[in-house]
């Protein structure tokens, strides 16, 4: 190879993007198969973390694998607690994949896991996963994006024969329904048409929580910023003008596989 001239290795443009590859569980992973064949060379390194990483090798149950046929990605999968796991049906995630990800979760004994809900989405570059339309910032609070509302289905597996039922009711009392407790929705830029689409387009829904009720946030979507702070979230801003135009939120950007044990309140412990 002739230095300066060729790369040893094609670029991976969207690596920086590292909750897509694969996503934390409960305490296993799911190794995702991407929905574009360009990124799904993305998930080779946490296959070799898996395998061959003396901290993680035959020690981290995987639930999916990349090897899979049929596509999910990391940003529609999201841990609302120790139990129910939320899962987006979207331009990136098929409904097949998550048929799979159900029997592996609920055939494993150690697993917590014991509902999954299934979060149909438009099918929009503007709506790629469920965490840019919909977030947990809090124990009993969200944000999303008004324009899912008229469109969205949510379904629940709750066993590896995969009885799948229609959930039927807002997204609210849904939410209610399977946290058990009083929900907040929090609508982008608080709902008004025009200002909510501008930033949603970047990505004013996709929050990262990094602890209940504290989140980080790009700084350009300061009506949804503001009043995230009016319902008492504690909010990080970090700088977006070059970031946003790759068409992912701070959420996008991250991937804990290592996280503490946090306490609800009756007690209970809860991974997030």
């Amino acid at each position: 190879i002739e230095p300066d001239s060729q790369f040893i290795a094609d670029p991976m443009p969207n690596l920086y993007f590292t909750r897509d590859p694969f996503a934390s569980i409960g305490d296993g992973v799911s190794l995702n198969k991407m929905y574009s064949v360009t990124r799904n060379r993305e998930t080779i390194y946490a296959e070799y973390i898996f395998n061959y990483h003396p901290k993680y090798m035959d020690k981290v149950t995987k639930y999916y694998d990349r090897t899979n046929p049929f596509s999910i990605e990391g940003g529609d999968i999201l841990n609302l607690n120790e139990h129910v796991l939320a899962v987006g049906i979207s331009q990136r995630t098929e409904a097949g994949a998550i048929d799979e990800l159900a029997k592996n979760l609920f055939r494993n004994p150690d697993c917590e896991i014991d509902t999954i809900l299934a979060f149909n989405i438009p099918v929009s570059r503007a709506f790629m996963h469920l965490d840019t339309v919909f977030t947990q910032i809090d124990f009993d609070k969200f944000t999303y994006h008004p324009g899912i509302m008229d469109t969205l289905q949510v379904f629940e597996i709750t066993d590896e024969d995969l009885n799948v039922v229609e959930v039927n009711g807002s997204l609210e009392e849904i939410l209610e329904k399977y946290l058990g407790r009083k929900i907040t929705l929090i609508p982008c830029a608080g709902g008004e048409k025009i200002s909510s689409e501008r930033e949603q387009w970047n990505d004013g829904t996709n929050t990262l929580c990094i602890a209940p009720g504290v989140v980080v946030v790009y700084d350009r979507n300061n009506i949804t910023n503001n009043i995230l702070r009016e319902h008492g979230i504690k909010v990080f801003e970090m700088p977006s003008a070059e970031l946003s135009r790759g068409r992912g939120g701070p959420r996008c950007m991250s991937m804990p596989l290592i996280r503490e044990d946090i306490y609800t309140e009756s007690g209970t412990v809860k991974k997030e």
